[in-house]
Formats: C-alpha cells, structure tokens, sequence
C-alpha cells in the first residue's frame, strides 16, 4: 500500500479508474476515505456536515463482507445533498431551524450503500433547494471550482463542487427546475436529471412533490450510468414511484445519424453573455461532427409550460413543503426564500385546475414535436453570473437561470447536462440533451459520445479525459469490433450486431493505409484491403459486442471478407472487417469515396 496518497493533484476518482487502484493495491478505502475527509475540510462552503472517522467506520468496515464483483459501487465515495436524508445525520435542508436527525437513510442513498458507496458528508444548497444560484444559505454561499466569484450554481451547489474539485466520484443532488443540471454546467460535470419517479424520494424533503428528481452529478457519463442502474430501483412506499421499463435498463444504442432539435433564433436567451452564445453555436458544431443534424422548431410550448412553475399555482406545493416553518417561525428563513415560498399561500383551487389544463395542452405540442425527432438540445443556462450580479438582482437572475430549464419536469422529460467547451475567460459551458421519460440510457449513450468528442477535462481537477474507458459498455466480456460497410448504423446487415446486443461506441476513420472495393453479391459489400503504399482513410464504426456472440457473428461472414486487425487514424488497432487480396480482382475500386456511405450515397 502507497502511504499518504498524493492529492495534489486530485486522484482520478472515475469510478473505473478508482476500481482499478484498488485492484492494483494502490490504497484501500480505509486510507482513501480518511484522506478525502481531511481534504474535504478545505471546502467548508461545500458542505454541511462532513462525516467523522467514527461516523463513517461502519460503511468502511461492511465492505470487509462484500467484494468489488458483486457491488458495482464498492469503495467508491460520494456526497449527499443535505435534504436527503443519511441515517443518524442532521438534515437541514440549509436552515438550522428545521434539523432533525434521521432514522433512516433515504431510499435511495440505501440502495447506493448496499452496493458499496461511501458517503464523506452532507452537502450545502440553496435553503429548501428552492434556487439556482449556490448563494440562498445561512452556511454560505458555495464558491465556483473554477473561480471564486462566480456563481456554483444551485441549488445543488456543494455536491456540484464536491464532485468537480475530485473529492467524491458522484454526488446526489435533487433537480426541480433545474438543480442538477445548472450546477453541473458551471462546474464542467455531467448532471443526470432522471425521469420522475425512477430514483425514489422517500427520505427527501420535498421542494414540488409531484415534480422532484433525486439528480446525479459526476465525472463522466459512464459514471452517471453506473449511479443510476443501481439508483434507479423501484421503491412501493413513494406515491410518485415509477418502475424503469426494460428498454430504459442498462447501455442501449444511439443511432449513428440523427436529428436534434434547437429553438428558433428569436427564442434563445443569453442575457448579455457572448461567450455563452458561442459555446452554443460550437455545441451545434459538435452534436453535427458525432451524427447529428439540426433542426429549428418552435420551443413556445416548453417555454410557457417553464412560466408555470413560480408563476402559477406550483409555489404552493413549495408552501406546503415548508408549511410549519413558514407559519410558526418564518424569521428562520433566509428573506429572499420566504418572499418566494410565501406567495404560495395566494393560489386558488380553481388556479391550480386551470393551470394544470393549460399545462396539458403544452404537454400535447411539446410530445408532438418531440416525436418529430430524436433529441432536443439546448443551453443548460443562458449566461453565468458574478456573486456580485446575483446580490444585486437576486430574484430576476435567479429566473434568467432557469430559462432552459424550469420546464423539464413539468413536460415529464428525462434530461442530462453536458459540458461542451470553455469560455474566452476559461469558465465551462455546456448543453443540455432532452427527450421523452423513460429515455434515461439513451442520453447517458449520446453524452457519452459527446464527451469521448470533446474530451474536456474531469470538472475542476485538470484530469484529462483520455484516461476514461471510452464506452458505456462494460469491457469485462465484450470485444471492440470495427465495421466498415452494410452492418454501419442503418445499414441492411446492422440487425446482425444489434440482435446480438453489441453496443456503438463511436465513429471513427481509418489509417491511410487502405483501399476499399465494392463486392457484388446477394448483398453488395465493401472489402478493406490493407496497402503496401499509398493508401486511403475511411469513415468506419465501432461497436461493443458480447464476446459470447462473436463466435456466430464471424461464421455469417462470407469470404472474400473476414476478421482481423484494422488501424485507426488514431493508431489503435481494432478487430474489424477486412477482405483477402483477391477482392480488388472481383471488386469495384471506390477509394475515391469516404467510406461505404459516401460511395452509396454516389449511387
């Protein structure tokens, strides 16, 4: 064992590279957690209660009675926002007045025990999770993981930064109108914001009821897929409880090509913020390079549906969240949260019903455009503020901050925020991918992709992408397979791979170090021949397939084709389609072509 661990600079605590340190006896967790406790202390406005020695000895100790194999999470630290609740801590939900101590943990910090997570603390947010900001707090306003005078963004903030700055490798957070993923733009991080009901919220304390989602924030997507399998476990006590349908249950494809959908020009909103403008219109660049094509529609329904929330009756479910507190004992309040939660004291019942009417008809036009394509994409914020801009128009920039946002539970969508690249002033922007409930691991799979694009560091601690796995499909059992011709996405013969349950991965291009052929047959196919000279670079798939399959996958491969290494541009060496030399004598030379789709594409 490695004695004291280097923290500086940050470990990488991706869940698969911290696995394997364990693995290779580069510490325990016993070491690791208390090292990550005493760092933790540096990041006071991060947290609410940080646990000590005794307090987390026993979820240490109950890992001597599991192993890595069987608990996905085993070892693996993580930060708890404070209204959740974790047995035998305080939650304060960030105001003193209205603690108590668990009894029990909230289910689903439960099921992230059972499968061996570590939680290092409770995590400071906005008081009763009912800002964007980081700053509602009687502990403190959490300072930005890139620079201090800007805003964390809330009200998630300190899981945000704990998870940015490489103190835990994930952290819950709770998303309402847009807590899990605000926070997560501004610190470079990848923000789940799950379907409702599919991460239980018993044990929460409730901000909308018929709205909350438990979030996830993490390093990678990869890692935010991993959470939510284990998270994402059906819980009979909670009322608002929804089971995850089998096609929303482990990695699942992405198609190579297809279409996103952004909002009309006049509908965007980036309140004086060219930086943030341009990030977005580099964001296009980016989903257009990975396979995507752009679509313009009409957001009006998602953005009246967004008016709703804090301009109609919802606030009262606020009110009713903080009934007590407001009533008997409202100094105990931060001014700016009770002047919001007690305007829900005004709505009438008929407010309620002829909202929830109109929010029904929105419902109607926003699935309607949904259904005409496969994602919607969009700023996860519109501009991010100084503390100083948030002191002097806290209420307003609040609002401003949800403006791509508030909508999402209302419309009953499945969200993750993305970071996409850095302003001229070095702060993170990022993009936020929608699409219908229950459409949780299709996102994981495209922000995957996104991120394996931009390859931007892991949040605030400068570590470089390049040292995660490259894919939400596990490696343990699978192998890599490049495909050059009619088993591409939407190919004929892609059925082959799917039916098999291979996983894409990515597009990618060959060396320039072969020719391709067009060979005639029941199915015309392209042959990959590798050159002794001059060759050429070809546009290609990579697939993860069970090597369970690959066995009946290979002997459907007629010849001249057939299996073996392909070089990509990057100089990896893949198992892949290539044909025998005699293919160029049967075949039609169509190197001139990027690839097999440029070539029928010509035809």
């Amino acid at each position: 064992m490695k004695l004291p661990i280097n923290l500086s600079p940050p470990l990488n605590l991706t869940i698969r590279a911290l696995q394997q340190s364990y693995k290779n006896g580069d510490f325990n967790p016993s070491t690791l957690i208390t090292e990550l406790l005493a760092e933790a202390k540096n990041y006071p406005e991060s947290w609410i209660h940080i646990l000590s020695a005794a307090e987390v000895a026993p979820y240490v100790k109950a890992l001597e009675n599991k192993t890595p194999e069987e608990c996905p999470l085993w070892g693996v630290p993580f930060a708890i926002k404070d209204n959740i609740d974790l047995a035998g801590i305080p939650t304060t939900a960030a105001c003193p007045e209205f603690s108590y101590v668990a009894e029990k943990s909230a289910y689903v910090v439960q099921q992230l025990i059972e499968a061996g997570a570590i939680p290092l603390g409770k995590t400071n947010l906005d008081q009763f999770a009912t800002g964007l900001v980081g700053t509602r707090s009687p502990y403190g306003a959490a300072p930005n993981s890139f620079d201090p005078d800007y805003i964390s963004g809330g009200s998630s903030s300190g899981s945000s930064i704990a998870t940015a700055v490489g103190l835990v490798s994930f952290a819950l957070g709770t998303d309402t109108a847009g807590s899990g993923r605000v926070p997560a733009c501004f610190n470079n991080l990848v923000g789940l914001k799950p379907s409702k009901g599919l991460l239980s919220t018993t044990g929460v304390v409730p901000a909308c009821r018929s709205l909350d989602c438990v979030s996830i924030f993490s390093l990678t997507a990869e890692d935010a897929q991993t959470v939510f399998s284990v998270a994402a476990n059906f819980d009979s006590t909670d009322g608002f409880a929804r089971p995850n349908p089998i096609s929303n249950q482990g990695a699942v494809n992405y198609p190579a090509k297809f279409t996103f959908a952004v909002p009309l020009p006049r509908q965007l909103a980036f309140f004086g913020s060219d930086d943030y403008q341009q990030g977005y219109l580099d964001a296009i660049k980016q989903l257009e390079a990975i396979g995507g094509s752009k679509v313009e529609v009409d957001f009006a329904p998602l953005l009246d549906a967004a008016k709703l929330l804090y301009e109609g009756p919802w606030v009262a479910e606020r009110y009713v969240a903080t009934q007590d507190i407001i009533t008997n004992k409202p100094e105990a309040m931060m001014d700016v949260t009770r002047t919001i939660i007690s305007a829900g004291e005004k709505p009438k019942a008929t407010d309620t019903f002829n909202a929830l009417y109109k929010l029904q008809d929105l419902k109607q036009l926003a699935d309607k455009l949904m259904a005409g394509v496969d994602v919607f994409m969009s700023p996860t914020a519109g501009r991010h503020f100084t503390l100083a801009e948030i002191a002097e128009e806290p209420i307003l920039r609040n609002s401003q901050l949800g403006y791509y946002t508030n909508f999402m539970n209302l419309l009953d969508f499945a969200a993750i925020a993305v970071p996409m690249s850095f302003t001229q002033a070095d702060m993170p922007f990022g993009v936020t991918l929608f699409s219908p409930a229950m459409t949780d691991q299709k996102l994981l799979t495209l922000a995957s992709r996104l991120r394996q694009h931009n390859q931007l560091p892991l949040g605030a601690t400068q570590l470089p992408y390049q040292t995660q796995a490259t894919s939400l499909a596990p490696s343990k059992g699978y192998i890599d397979i490049v495909v050059a011709g009619v088993h591409l996405s939407d190919m004929p013969l892609n059925w082959q791979l799917t039916d098999r349950g291979a996983i894409f991965k990515s597009t990618a291009k060959t060396a320039a170090k072969y020719k391709m052929y067009a060979v005639a047959g029941k199915v015309e196919r392209p042959a990959l021949i590798r050159t002794k000279g001059n060759g050429s670079t070809f546009e290609v798939e990579v697939w993860s397939m069970p090597i369970s399959e690959f066995g009946s996958f290979v002997q459907g491969i007629a010849a001249p084709l057939g299996i073996g290494q392909v070089e990509l541009e990057t100089g990896e060496i893949l198992t892949g389609f290539i044909a025998e030399g005699y293919a160029a004598e049967i075949g039609t030379d169509i190197s001139e072509f990027s690839g097999w789709r440029g070539y029928c594409a010509a035809r």
